[in-house]
């Protein structure tokens, strides 16, 4: 079983639309300003980590607990839903203390490698070999590094009305996803 192009191909634009690093650039841009400083190298390896992690265990890990992966998907939906109505109405839901540098939380977890990024994996996993999904994580998480790398250069070349805007049209793409997962999934609970 080697490594077949097209599966890695397809799996790793399945967790590009997921992770949406592009659409989180307004994200990312505004936690740089909170915090000052964003250990981009710290959040795509701890982001791989995770994924791979989850990739072989996740699913054990869900029933462990008691959790089926549509009930994860569900709330995974709602977390994206408010941070989609975050982007669109200018508001902030989430509060957190303060944090000194951003990389684990919130970038690698839940941006990253989040409900829906964990989700997609499980349901990547019924499909396809194990090593072709890793590598399109591989792939993926280098593609989230550049971009974490260059976000000051990004918001400073799209401005504040071009950051807005941006925030806003993938605001409304991601509350659109939201309610795809959640659509997807809530049907399995019942």
């Amino acid at each position: 079983m080697g490594f077949d192009f097209k599966e890695i191909a397809t799996a790793s634009m399945i967790l590009f639309a997921i992770i949406d690093i592009i659409g989180s650039i307004p994200i990312i841009i505004g936690l740089r300003e909170k915090v000052g400083h964003i250990q981009s190298e710290k959040a795509s390896i701890v982001a791989a980590i995770l994924m791979v992690v989850f990739l072989f265990i996740g699913k054990e890990i869900l029933t462990l607990i008691g959790i089926d992966v549509n009930s994860f998907a569900v709330a995974g939906a709602f977390i994206i839903f408010f941070i989609a109505l975050e982007m669109i109405l200018g508001i902030q839901l989430y509060k957190d203390d303060a944090p000194e540098t951003a990389s684990i939380v919130p970038l690698a977890f839940p941006l990253v490698a989040g409900a829906g990024t964990m989700t997609s994996l499980l349901s990547l996993r019924a499909e396809y070999a194990v090593q072709n999904i890793i590598v399109a994580i591989i792939i993926n998480c280098l593609f989230v590094y550049l971009v974490l790398k260059s976000s000051g250069k990004i918001g400073r070349l799209l401005g504040k009305q071009g950051i807005s805007l941006i925030r806003k049209i993938f605001g409304v793409i991601l509350l659109a996803m939201a309610v795809k997962l959640f659509t997807t999934n809530i049907q399995g609970l019942f």
